[in-house]
C-alpha cells in the first residue's frame, strides 16, 4: 500500500516532510535532514536539553511510525525516515558543531544503519511496530556517538 498521502500530517512527519519519497536512498535523505536539523536547531543548546529534545523526538517518532504503518497497512516502509532523522541526531550528541564531525557522524551512522551490526540487526528483525522502526536507528546512533566520544577523548589526550 502507498503512503503518499501528503495531506496527512502524520505521513509528513514520518517521511521527514516528504524527503522519504526521494526515489533513491530515502534513508540517506532522512539522515541529511536529521543532520541539518541538528545543526540548525540543536547544536548550540546545552547537551542536557539536546538529550531531552532527541528523547522526546524518539517517542514522538515511535508513535507517528506506529500510526502511519497501522493506518496504511505497512511494515518498515523505506519512505518512513523519522527513524534516520532521530538516529543521526543521537549520533551527533557526541559531536561538536563542526562540519568534519558532522560528516563523520553522517557517514558512520549510514554505515551502521545499513550494515546493522549486532544488536542493531537483531532488533531490526525482531522488534516490530513503531518502536521497532525507531529502536534500531537509536542503537545505530548510540554506537556512532560512542565511537565519536572515544575519538574525541583520544584526540584530547593526544593534544595534552
Amino acid at each position: 500500500m502507498n503512503i503518499r498521502h501528503l495531506r496527512d500530517p502524520l505521513v509528513l512527519a514520518a517521511t521527514g516532510g516528504g524527503c522519504g519519497f526521494v526515489p533513491v536512498a530515502p534513508g540517506t535523505a532522512g539522515t541529511a535532514v536529521g543532520a541539518l536539523l541538528w545543526w540548525v536547531a540543536l547544536a548550540d543548546l546545552a547537551i542536557g536539553l539536546q538529550v531531552g529534545i532527541v528523547g522526546a523526538a524518539f517517542l514522538a517518532g515511535a508513535l507517528v511510525a506506529e500510526r502511519v504503518t497501522g493506518r496504511y497497512g505497512l511494515g518498515d516502509e523505506p519512505a518512513i525516515v523519522v527513524d534516520e532523522i532521530v538516529g543521526v541526531a543521537v549520533a551527533l550528541l557526541a559531536a561538536p558543531k563542526s562540519l568534519p564531525w558532522v560528516v563523520a557522524a553522517f557517514v558512520l551512522f549510514r554505515v551502521a544503519d545499513i550494515v546493522k551490526p549486532w544488536p542493531i540487526g537483531w532488533v531490526d528483525r525482531n522488534v516490530k511496530g513503531g518502536f521497532g522502526i525507531m529502536l534500531d536507528d537509536l542503537l545505530a546512533g548510540l554506537l556512532v556517538a560512542a565511537i565519536l566520544a572515544i575519538v574525541r577523548l583520544a584526540l584530547a589526550a593526544a593534544e595534552s
